[in-house]
Formats: C-alpha cells, sequence, structure tokens
C-alpha cells in the first residue's frame, strides 16, 4: 500500500485502518507495525516513514491469510498524527 501526503502541510507520521471482510489474519508485515483484532486492523509507521512532506509518499506491505474467500476491504482510512 502507498501512503500519500495530498495536504499541503508536512505530517509527522500516519495510521492505517481497515476491517478485513472474510477473516484474513495477517502473518507478516513491513514498513509499519500493527495491531490486529479480529477483523479490524491498525497499522502505524514504522517511524523512518511516518514524516511526509507533501505530496511524498510512504509504503507499508504485508502477508495474510485466510480459510474462506480473500476478499479485499471496502474502506481503508487513513490519519495523519
Amino acid at each position: 500500500m502507498v501512503v500519500r501526503n495530498a495536504g499541503t502541510s508536512a505530517i509527522s507520521g500516519w495510521t492505517l485502518g481497515w476491517t478485513f471482510p472474510d477473516g484474513q489474519r495477517i502473518s507478516q508485515l513491513w514498513g509499519g507495525t500493527h495491531t490486529q483484532t479480529g477483523a479490524s486492523v491498525s497499522v502505524r509507521d514504522a517511524g523512518y516513514n511516518g514524516a511526509l512532506a507533501p505530496g511524498a509518499t510512504g509504503s507499508v506491505g504485508f502477508l495474510a491469510s485466510t480459510t474462506a474467500a480473500n476478499t479485499a476491504p471496502t474502506t481503508i482510512t487513513c490519519t495523519a498524527r
């Protein structure tokens, strides 16, 4: 996933959030730290990639597993800190 600062001011960090629709579980994540409670996931920047100037990007990736369908989340939120 790419995180982009579309604003006009620099940010010092970001947090992503989403809910997996099919019970997926994250097994590995890079570019951030995550917490997962049931289907709800929160990913915070890793520190080195949190500060973003206007127009700058950061990224995060993960591996997940499921025993059901693998439907993508319909909404992903991104909050600047």
